[in-house]
């Protein structure tokens, strides 16, 4: 699964590998100053697995654009609608079945953000990618010296 996810986009392992750490985090943060923990937690999660599906939809989204070649500046805005609409209404449902709490899958969603801010740490220093290691090899850095020249 993971080599699927790589073939769609080659950061959305570590994007994915970023909410979940998020998750993980503001789950052990989080239940301790929560009133009513099962309410926290169930929430976080459904905000979690929204993010989780925003992530990928994303790169589903930019690999179709990218192989097809047909960037519709209209089409790409409606599906970027699109998948907040659907955050939208999965908080709706969320609330209207009392499964969890508001402010915790908003926070939950927030991983999304989170994991994107903190996508080129995870992949130098944790994950060591590959990628990374073949990008800083392959690109000459500049001195000091010859910009002021």
């Amino acid at each position: 699964m993971i080599n699927e996810f790589r073939r769609l986009n080659a950061a959305l392992p570590g994007l994915l590998a970023g909410i979940l750490l998020y998750g993980g985090l503001a789950e052990i943060i989080g239940v301790w100053f929560a009133e009513d923990k099962l309410r926290y937690t169930t929430g976080l999660m459904i905000g979690i697995a929204c993010a989780l599906g925003m992530a990928v939809h994303l790169a589903v989204v930019l690999d179709e654009t990218v192989r097809t070649g047909n960037a519709k500046p209209g089409m790409i805005k409606f599906k970027s609608v699109l998948r907040y609409l659907v955050v939208v209404l999965v908080f709706f449902v969320m609330m209207w079945l009392h499964l969890g709490n508001l402010i915790s899958a908003f926070i939950g969603v927030l991983g999304l953000k989170a994991s994107a801010y903190a996508q080129p740490f995870l992949q130098k220093h944790i994950f060591h990618s590959k990628l990374h290691k073949e990008e800083s090899e392959g690109s000459p850095s500049i001195t000091d010296e010859e910009v002021k020249t």
